[in-house]
C-alpha cells in the first residue's frame, strides 16, 4: 500500500509540473505571434492547427495507449515537446510558429490519456476514482493560477523568446523525473479476463459517453473563447502580459475553489455537468452584456469549470470497463481537441462582427438542450418498457 501511495504520488507530481509550465505561455502566445507577425486570424489558425494535430494523436494514442502501457507516452511526449518549445524560442515568422505548434500538439496528444489512464488504474470504485481526479484537478488548477502570473512576468522581464526557453528547459527535466520515478504498475493492469479489449466503435457508441463527450466538447469551446480572448486584450488595448497572466489566475483561483468542495464528488456526476455548464454558459452571458466586471466572472468561469472537469472523467470512467479507458480518454481529448479546433477557428474569424463570448454562450446552452431531450427520452423509454419487465 505504501508503495502504491509512492507511485501514485509521482504521478500526481509530474501532471502537475507539466499543467505549470504549459501554462507558463498562456500570456504570451498570442502576443508573441503577433509580434511574428500573425494577424488575429492566423492566430486563431495556429491555435486551430494545433488542436487538429493533437485531435489525431488523440485518436491514435487511445488503441496504442491500452495495448502497449502508459509510461512510454508520457515519457516521449515530455521529451519532444521539451524540444519543440525550445525551438519556439528560434521561431523567425509566423509560418515556423505554426508548424512548430502542429508538431507539439501531435506529441502532447499522446500524454494526456496516458496520465489519466494511468492514473484511473489506482481506483477501486467510483468514488476513488473521484477523489484521484479531484486531486490531480487540484493540483493542476494550483499550477493554472500560478503559471499565468509566472508566465507573464517573464514575458514582461525577460523577453518572450528566452520564456520559451525557460518552458523547453523544464520540460526536458520533467522527463528526466518521469524516466527514473514514474512506475508503469503492470500489477495495477491484473489479467483477470480474456475479454476482448474494446473498440474504437463501440466506445464510440456508448450512449452514457456520447452525453460526456457532447458536454466535453462545450467546455473545451468555452475555454478555448477566454484562452484566445484573454490573451488578445495584451494585443488589442495594449496591456502588459502580466496583466493578463493575473486574470487567467481569478480563473485559477475558481477553479481551485470549486476543487476544494470535495463533497461535491458525492452528486451522481452527470448532474455535475449539467449545472457546471449551465454556470459557465451564465458567466459568458454576464461577460457579454458586460453587467460584472471581466475579474469576477473568469472567477466563476473557474469555478464551475472546477466543477465539470473531476465529474467528467468519474462519468467516463463509471460509463466503460477499465479495459477501455486508454480508448475512452483518448476519444475525450479528441473531443477537447475538436472544441478547440472549433472555438480558436471561429473566434479568430467572426470576433471583428460578433462577440465570440455570446456564441459561446449560445452553443453551450444548445448542448444543454440536447442533454436534457437526452435524458428525457432515456426516462420516457425506462418507463415504457418498465410494465413488461418480468413479462
Amino acid at each position: 500500500m505504501r508503495q502504491t501511495a509512492i507511485d501514485k504520488m509521482h504521478i500526481f507530481i509530474v501532471m502537475f509540473f507539466m499543467s505549470l509550465v504549459m501554462s507558463i505561455q498562456a500570456p504570451i502566445f498570442a502576443p508573441y505571434a503577433a509580434k511574428l507577425g500573425a494577424s488575429s486570424v492566423l492566430i486563431g489558425i495556429i491555435l486551430s492547427v494545433a488542436s487538429f494535430t493533437n485531435l489525431t494523436g488523440n485518436l491514435i494514442a487511445g488503441p496504442l495507449v491500452d495495448r502497449f502501457g502508459k509510461k512510454v507516452f508520457i515519457t516521449l511526449p515530455i521529451f519532444v515537446s521539451g524540444g519543440l518549445f525550445i525551438a519556439h524560442a528560434l521561431a523567425s515568422d509566423s509560418t515556423s510558429l505554426l508548424v512548430l505548434r502542429a508538431l507539439n500538439g501531435f506529441s502532447l496528444a499522446f500524454l494526456i490519456p496516458s496520465a489519466l489512464a494511468l492514473l484511473s488504474g489506482y481506483a477501486k470504485n467510483s468514488q476513488q476514482q473521484g477523489k484521484n481526479m479531484a486531486i490531480n484537478g487540484i493540483l493542476g488548477t494550483i499550477a493554472s493560477i500560478i503559471a499565468p502570473v509566472v508566465g507573464g512576468l517573464l514575458g514582461s522581464s525577460i523577453g518572450f523568446a528566452n520564456t520559451y526557453y525557460v518552458i523547453g528547459s523544464a520540460l526536458l527535466l520533467i522527463g528526466i523525473y518521469t524516466t527514473h520515478f514514474l512506475k508503469e504498475k503492470e500489477n495495477i493492469i491484473v489479467i483477470t479476463s480474456q475479454r476482448k479489449p474494446l473498440s474504437l466503435i463501440q466506445v464510440l457508441q456508448n450512449p452514457n459517453l456520447q452525453m460526456v463527450y457532447l458536454t466535453g466538447f462545450a467546455l473545451m469551446y468555452i475555454h478555448g473563447v477566454v484562452i484566445y480572448e484573454v490573451p488578445y486584450l495584451a494585443v488589442e488595448e495594449g496591456l502588459s502580459t502580466a496583466t493578463t497572466g493575473v486574470l487567467f489566475s481569478f480563473l485559477g483561483v475558481g477553479t481551485f475553489f470549486s476543487l476544494s468542495l470535495l463533497f461535491i464528488n458525492r452528486f451522481d456526476p452527470m448532474k455535475r455537468l449539467v449545472i457546471g455548464l449551465f454556470g459557465m454558459c451564465m458567466s459568458l452571458f454576464a461577460i457579454f452584456t458586460q453587467l460584472v466586471g471581466l475579474s469576477i466572472m473568469l472567477f466563476l468561469l473557474g469555478f464551475f469549470f472546477g466543477i465539470m472537469m473531476p465529474a467528467m472523467a468519474t462519468a467516463l470512467t463509471d460509463a466503460i470497463s477499465s479495459d477501455g479507458h486508454g480508448r475512452a480518454f483518448g476519444v475525450m481529448s479528441a473531443v477537447y481537441s475538436v472544441g478547440m479546433i472549433a472555438s480558436s477557428f471561429i473566434t479568430g474569424i467572426v470576433r471583428d462582427v460578433l462577440s465570440p463570448y455570446f456564441l459561446a454562450f449560445l452553443i453551450g446552452m444548445l448542448v444543454l438542450i440536447v442533454i436534457g431531450y437526452s435524458r428525457i427520452q432515456t426516462g420516457r423509454t425506462n418507463a415504457l418498457r418498465t410494465p413488461y419487465d418480468g413479462v
